[in-house]
């Protein structure tokens, strides 16, 4: 399957890739390390329209326009370019969209900002857990062992509000 970038409908794209720098980054300027221990990661991302056809086969259509109800694919492409060790991808969700599943079972989420992270059924507001209409942002730890492969993809899932 081949995937392009479709910078034109990816409002979470920009978020992503600060997310990650920052990732990346702000670690270096709190303990000055060599150069090669902190990976440099590139990232795109695309996002999907999920289509359902006859006897329920379903199909991934790059996404030009969003209607409220349809569920989307947010496909994370990932690629070491260099360094060594694992790093974090924080990838905030935009409003329009309620998070729904990750493909990846070892993601964790916050359901107030990115302050505190957890499973999603761990996770309270008040005195309700949260639901996955609550998250507000997904977070994948890639291993220093999944990091040395080189590149991954990371996708998950949601309804457009």
């Amino acid at each position: 399957m081949t995937f392009r970038r479709i910078s034109t409908c990816i409002p979470a794209s920009l978020p992503v890739y600060l997310a990650v720098c920052l990732a990346v980054f702000l670690p270096m300027l709190a303990a000055p390390q060599a150069a090669s221990a902190t990976p440099n990661i590139a990232m795109d991302s695309a996002v999907f329209v999920e289509r359902t056809q006859t006897g329920n086969l379903r199909s991934l259509e790059p996404a030009s326009r969003l209607t409220r109800g349809e569920r989307v694919v947010t496909v994370l492409n990932w690629h070491r370019m260099g360094g060594d060790g694992g790093f974090t991808i924080i990838n905030p969700l935009p409003r329009a969209v309620a998070y729904q599943a990750s493909a990846s079972e070892d993601e964790e989420v916050s359901v107030d900002g990115g302050k505190n992270w957890g499973r999603l059924g761990a996770l309270r507001i008040g005195s309700r857990v949260a639901t996955p209409e609550d998250v507000t942002h997904v977070r994948w730890r890639i291993t220093p062992a999944l990091a040395r492969l080189g590149n991954g993809r990371i996708a998950y899932s949601g309804i457009v509000r």
